[in-house]
């Protein structure tokens, strides 16, 4: 894993920003397409914002959601309520964010449909070419929950948790996000630390120590890796 240090949340917000606009467009001219799925968080929220202040070929990008809470439309505990206002403004093309389809009448034919919506644009199986993660401090990555049986899920790319916070979530699974051309972690504050030690020692007690580490990038600032 590469680890860079920068000075606080708002200088890794834009590194981030620089990074994901600089591995876009490589995957254009390579593939002619970027795919790249956002976790939820306040950081990457003000990544979005830096991201949609680049000048990018917006019609050839595509987002997905890492996790997604089931709750309401518009509602303040969606990650996507927060991406879209992250994106006011910006020229992407709406048809290129793609929602999980947490309202679905049945949540488990939601997360089959967005499989065939990642099928449809990222290959079969499909590869990502970045994505983004965040860490909890119970050590916890998308929605993979320490102790839920989503841990177990090897056979499909989405799935469904159980109670967390309050919310039944949707998330990607660990065979997705393991076949990602990249990892990109951001981490800010001190109460990271000890999640973040563990995390770059692969601890695989912790759901995050799972995934993959070759091909990802830790931008974090000093108090995240003051365990290291």
């Amino acid at each position: 894993m590469q680890i860079e240090i920068l000075d606080d949340a708002d200088a890794v917000a834009k590194a981030a920003a620089q990074l994901i606009a600089s591995d876009a467009r490589a995957a254009i001219a390579a593939r002619g397409v970027f795919t790249f799925a956002v976790s939820g968080g306040k950081t990457p929220w003000v990544m979005l914002q830096e991201l949609a202040a680049e000048e990018l070929p917006w019609t050839q990008i595509h987002f997905f959601q890492i996790d997604e809470r089931i709750a309401p439309e518009g509602d303040k505990d969606r990650n996507l309520t927060h991406l879209l206002e992250s994106f006011s403004g910006a020229p992407i093309p709406p048809e290129n964010i793609h929602p999980m389809p947490v309202n679905a009448v049945d949540p488990a034919v939601g997360a089959k449909e967005y499989e065939q919506t990642l099928e449809q644009f990222c290959g079969i199986p499909p590869v990502l070419d970045l994505a983004h993660l965040g860490l909890g401090p119970d050590g916890h990555t998308a929605s993979l929950i320490p102790g839920d049986p989503v841990l177990s899920v090897r056979d499909r790319d989405v799935a469904l948790t159980g109670l967390y916070q309050g919310r039944n979530r949707m998330t990607l699974t660990y065979p997705m996000l393991n076949r990602s051309r990249k990892i990109l972690w951001l981490a800010t504050g001190a109460e990271k630390a000890p999640m973040i030690e563990r995390l770059t020692h692969g601890d695989p007690t912790i759901p995050g120590g799972l995934v993959k580490q070759e091909n990802a990038v830790l931008l974090a600032d000093a108090p995240a890796v003051a365990d290291l």
